[in-house]
């Protein structure tokens, strides 16, 4: 376990630099990769900017807040067999606690500036994540089934013989969608949208704001992690060794998250709102209702 937390910690930093890296592709935005390290020195180097009376508490703590998410969520996804930080047999259950927590801190985000841009994101963002929530309960469920059990270790186990993703085809693609609602990103970027000059960070500058990009990108790497082991086997594979295979899966859903991001139009509010309910939501349970008769003895 301590092995585990400490590959965790030091892996950590290099994979949020690759997570920067495939932003900027495409994105005309100077070099790939020295930009994000570039970045974020001008980002540290740069005073923080004060608004009148606002939440200092919170506004110091959401940043980091929402970092420990992302490293408690990261800390029950198995590295190879029996090398995991934190094996509990609700694995799955703490991911989902740390998904819901997502939707409070990036609240607090933009409450704690005390300035309008700020609280409008925060408001619109709770309105379109809170259902995004429920999607990753029916698809995990789904994931578990087969395992019959809640641990993470047990839900990769369950899949030597075939991944979730072959029994359950909808179920990466629906998680997809909550992996870009919790690290704020394409047509779920309601918190951070530039139409409202930066949302939640819209009054954020220096290293508060250095720190939310870095967490928003080790959330990336958290989602891509947690969605590569309940879909996609993983550190199971043969000839590399497991902690190999589980980094190239992580990379692929990664740069596929990030490329969602760029491909799909944001709806207004309203609409994404009816989509969530009326099709994904439906989706979800469908596709969980398939798993369930498949493992039926």
């Amino acid at each position: 376990m301590i092995a585990a937390t400490l590959i965790l910690l030091l892996a950590l930093p290099p994979l949020v630099w690759v997570a920067a890296m495939f932003d900027r592709i495409g994105a005309g935005r100077g070099t790939v990769v020295m930009g994000p390290l570039q970045n974020g020195a001008a980002l540290v180097l740069r005073p923080n900017t004060e608004t009148e009376a606002p939440d200092r508490l919170n506004r110091l703590l959401a940043p980091g807040w929402y970092l420990a998410l992302a490293l408690v969520g990261l800390s029950v996804v198995p590295l190879a067999e029996d090398v995991v930080a934190s094996e509990i047999s609700t694995g799955l259950v703490l991911w989902g606690a740390c998904e819901a927590l997502t939707v409070v801190v990036v609240f607090l985000h933009g409450w704690s500036p005390n300035a309008p841009l700020p609280l409008i994101g925060a408001y619109r963002y709770v309105a379109i994540a809170l259902p995004a929530m429920l999607l990753s309960m029916f698809v995990l469920i789904g994931a578990a089934l087969p395992a019959q059990s809640l641990s993470v270790v047990e839900v990769v186990e369950a899949q030597r013989e075939i991944w979730n993703v072959i029994r359950q085809p909808l179920g990466l693609p629906l998680f997809m969608a909550l992996g870009l609602a919790i690290t704020l990103r394409g047509p779920f970027d309601y918190a951070d949208g530039a139409e409202l000059a930066g949302g939640t960070s819209a009054e954020e500058s220096g290293p508060a704001l250095a720190l939310w990009h870095f967490a928003r990108a080790a959330m990336l790497v958290a989602f891509s992690a947690m969605a590569a082991t309940a879909f996609l086997g993983g550190y199971l594979g043969p000839v590399l060794p497991g902690p190999a295979w589980l980094l190239l899966k992580t990379l692929a859903v990664m740069a596929a998250t990030v490329a969602a991001g760029r491909f799909f139009v944001r709806m207004p509010p309203a609409r994404m709102l009816t989509f969530l309910w009326v099709v994904l939501l439906p989706l979800s349970f469908a596709s969980l209702a398939l798993v369930g008769v498949e493992v039926l003895p």
